[in-house]
């Protein structure tokens, strides 16, 4: 099972090398400046380069989900969340905003909103892999809940739940303090060259 790590960083690296090759060449020149610059590190200058591209093209999918990684890379989950929300609204045919918006989730313990979220992945893109593991992944944490809840109601049920739980928590072992809830969870690193062509035109 793919992993992430405490500040999710790890699933967040900006190598996108099939999107920018598909991309305009003046296009595909910025999105290799600003990845290039995240994966060595300098994580304020790419979004200071994100951001002065996104000035004269505002609309830019791909580029305002490079700008999402590198929030979240950076630790600035509400900064991500929001450029992650405003392009589910702006781009809804888009899959790859939804997941990483339910990465954020997940890793604060919401996962009825993870759920959602991934459900709307998975319904614009029925063969978006990751989508349907992470989704996997949050109905395991929701069912434990549940678990949780029926013994809290009736200890007679810690007999049959306590095997279920039992398997999920050799699933999911316990994240280390800080490192958020659902570490199992994988965030895209870019939106897929057909994504990115498709989604040109937002939907008002």
């Amino acid at each position: 099972m793919k992993q992430i790590s405490s500040a999710l960083s790890r699933a967040v690296r900006l190598v996108a090398l099939a999107a920018v090759l598909l991309a305009p060449a003046a296009y595909a020149d910025d999105y290799a400046s600003v990845s290039q610059l995240a994966r060595a590190g300098q994580l304020t200058e790419a979004l200071a380069k994100a951001d002065a591209y996104l000035a004269t093209n505002p609309r830019d999918p791909q580029m305002r989900f490079i700008k999402g990684v590198i929030l979240t890379d950076s630790g600035k989950t509400d900064q991500a969340m929001a450029v992650f929300t405003q392009l589910t609204q702006d781009y809804p045919e888009l899959p790859e905003p939804y997941n990483n918006l339910a990465v954020l989730y997940a890793a604060r313990s919401q996962f009825d909103q993870a759920r959602t979220a991934l459900e709307m992945a998975v319904r614009t893109n029925p063969h978006y892999a990751i989508a349907y593991e992470n989704l996997g992944d949050v109905y395991a944490r929701l069912a434990a809940q549940s678990y949780d809840k029926a013994v809290q109601l009736d200890a007679a049920t810690r007999a049959s739940v306590e095997p279920k739980l039992a398997l999920i928590r050799r699933m999911f072992p316990p994240a280390a303090k800080g490192s958020g809830a659902a570490a199992s969870t994988t965030a895209a690193t870019a939106l897929a060259p057909a994504s990115a062509k498709a989604g040109s035109n937002p939907k008002p």
